[in-house]
């Protein structure tokens, strides 16, 4: 008779799945004729398999090899979800925008009447932050820092002189509707090396005017394209095309007119639904993957005729999610996500939030930097309930065999739609589908054409064995 030791002892060389002692591995279908994945969803480990042989894999090496590494990849997951510190700040200079955009995550009478930080206030906050970082990460780190919005540029002379000081501290990046990025704030925003974000929701000015205008229900498409132009050689910008009933059957249309104007990375984000406009103008699930694969199919097109790419960072960061869950670059499809606990947000009146689209909600102000010291902010309830957000509580989340590949986003939109953080995202069905349209492109073996260079040094391959692709 076996003692509990001895049992232990041998499970070791169990290579059965699905038993008391072997993995958990679950069969996906992503859509293919041939292969289907097999994924241990606790460590995101994955393989495509030929149909034909789905029983060889769940009672082989593929079983074997996952035992190997279990430990490692268990650890590894925990570190990613649990084990990251903040590095990084959404930085609301100003609460007020000029325009008035129909799904604006923020409140209107925030947007019109809040407060703008000075000069003098925003490098202080600035200061208050270099200590905090200097605290808590390694020396060779460099914080980064978003200016976002609202429209930071309503606050130029304050960002301006907090990048001047505090380049050598922090790496700078800027959000922007463009409506004030002239000549000079180009120059200037090029030669301290910020990153530069514009948006722009469609390739007429019909189109990208309905939902993005001023208090004047006027829009900005021409002066947006004229930016465009001037920075599309620049290393360090993009492009964010919010996507709404709107626009949605104009994403192909758009690769086209991406493509024309050599922009190199794009993020088409659907619209978050945290405020009433986002919910009016949320699209369709369905159609939403139908004309968002469609895009992706083009700039794979694109790619193989013209070897130019056009990365979808918002895709791009679920693909490389899949290939290694650690080399994804943003934190919004795992849980808990990157709010409070890899980045949090202030405002222009220093409230601090787990994340930019929390600042609608009061409840979820976590404190005040002009009044609190930042690192009991960061512990206070509101971002206890935000980084103790896990899927594995939320229903059917926790039982889904692609959540650490999904992360049921975003946490206040979730709340927003449905009262409560423990809740599916109200894009459950597409990013179902986005995960399965992933597993193609790795299927046939395009991640290049979709992922930004430089990815396979960031990405370990973990497993190849003859019949099956496999990650961690």
């Amino acid at each position: 008779m076996f003692t509990a030791q001895e049992a232990n002892a041998d499970s070791r060389n169990i290579r059965y799945a699905n038993t008391g002692y072997g993995p958990n591995l679950a069969v996906l279908d992503v859509g293919l004729a041939d292969k289907v994945a097999v994924v241990e969803a606790d460590t995101a480990f994955w393989a495509l398999v030929e149909k034909d042989a789905i029983q060889e894999a769940l009672a082989g090496e593929l079983v074997h090899g996952f035992q190997v590494r279990a430990a490692e990849l268990q650890e590894e997951m925990a570190h990613l979800r649990f084990g990251l510190k903040p590095s990084a700040v959404y930085l609301n200079p100003t609460d007020r925008c000029n325009f008035n955009c129909s799904y604006c995550y923020l409140p209107a009478e925030m947007r019109a009447e809040g407060k703008t930080m000075t000069a003098e206030e925003l490098c202080a906050v600035l200061g208050q932050l270099a200590v905090f970082f200097t605290e808590t990460l390694p020396p060779a780190t460099k914080p980064q820092i978003i200016f976002h919005g609202s429209e930071p540029l309503l606050a130029r002379q304050a960002v301006f002189a907090g990048i001047s000081c505090f380049s050598d501290i922090f790496h700078f990046g800027l959000q922007t509707n463009a409506m004030l990025l002239d000549d000079d704030a180009i120059s200037f925003l090029k030669e301290h090396g910020v990153g530069i974000g514009i948006s722009l929701d469609g390739p007429t000015a019909e189109i990208a005017d309905r939902t993005r205008k001023n208090w004047g229900n006027e829009g900005g498409f021409s002066q947006v394209t004229a930016v465009m132009e001037k920075l599309a050689d620049y290393p360090a910008f993009n492009v964010i095309t919010t996507v709404t009933a709107a626009n949605v059957r104009t994403l192909p249309q758009m690769v086209d007119f991406y493509h024309q104007h050599g922009v190199k990375t794009v993020m088409f984000n659907p619209v978050r639904c945290t405020q009433a406009g986002g919910r009016e103008l949320k699209p369709d699930n369905a159609e939403l993957a139908h004309y968002f694969f469609q895009a992706l199919d083009k700039t794979w097109d694109y790619y193989e005729k013209t070897g130019q790419k056009l990365v979808v960072a918002n895709f791009a960061n679920v693909l490389a999610g899949i290939a290694g869950p650690t080399s994804r670059r943003l934190m919004c499809d795992i849980s808990p996500c990157g709010g409070g606990r890899c980045f949090f947000a202030v405002s222009a009146a220093g409230d601090v939030f787990p994340c930019s689209e929390f600042i609608g909600f009061d409840e979820f102000k976590g404190g005040n930097l002009h009044a609190q010291d930042l690192g009991t902010i960061l512990v206070s309830k509101p971002f206890k309930d935000v980084v103790t957000r896990r899927i594995e509580k939320i229903v059917p989340c926790g039982n889904c065999v692609i959540r650490h590949f999904c992360g049921a986003p975003c946490p206040a939109e979730v709340k927003a739609v449905y009262g409560t953080l423990d809740a599916p995202s109200p894009y459950c069905s597409f990013y179902e589908e986005q995960v399965r349209y992933a597993f193609r492109v790795i299927a046939a073996g395009r991640e290049e054409a979709y992922l930004w260079d430089g990815w396979r040094e960031e990405t370990e391959e973990v497993l190849k064995q003859k019949g099956a692709e496999t990650s961690d």
